[in-house]
């Protein structure tokens, strides 16, 4: 599908079908793992692996999606934590790169985060509301998918457990 603008209708025709119901694993430059699904042209559910907050795991992120080009999609969320995150995904690529904005509170002790967020959303509100929110830390990586694999739409079972629960080779299947 090629994708025409022009200044008085700048934004492209929007065909999600090639991210929404996919499961992406990827590992990020520095190292850290994620897994996201994107259950919906809304929402993702995703987990974290390793990292500095590996052990995390939240459902239902509400997200805003676009497709800027041919295979290429934009996710972007805000976090309760106050973290906002935009992730460019070209999946035939293999090629993730996303942009992370840190509250201050979350760099100081990022462990305060590593739960299911869902089951904690109060303690995490209270957190980020203590702050501190500045300065910010920006973390900028780009990611290399190893697994993208079409899962369906708003499966529940898809992501339903901590990252510790899942068996010890999940992050090595590739495809």
């Amino acid at each position: 599908m090629e994708l025409h603008t022009s200044a008085h209708n700048p934004t492209p025709p929007q065909d999600l079908s090639g991210i929404v119901g996919h499961r992406l694993i990827y590992t990020y430059a520095n190292g850290w793992q994620y897994e996201m699904y994107v259950k919906n042209a809304t929402t993702i559910d995703y987990r974290i692996h390793t990292g500095n907050v590996g052990g995390r795991w939240v459902k239902d992120q509400k997200v805003e999606i676009s497709q800027l080009v041919d295979d290429v999609y934009k996710i972007a969320w805000v976090e309760p934590t106050g973290t906002t995150v935009s992730n460019n995904i070209i999946p035939s690529r293999r090629l993730v790169h996303g942009n992370a904005f840190f509250p201050r509170w979350v760099e100081d002790d990022p462990k305060k985060t590593v739960c299911f967020q869902n089951d904690h959303l109060d303690q995490i509100q209270e957190y980020r509301d203590a702050g501190p929110t500045y300065p910010i830390w920006f973390l900028t990586e780009f990611g290399y998918i190893t697994l993208f694999e079409f899962v369906g739409v708003d499966d529940e079972s898809i992501v339903s457990v901590a990252p510790s629960e899942l068996p010890a080779d999940f992050l090595d299947r590739t495809n």
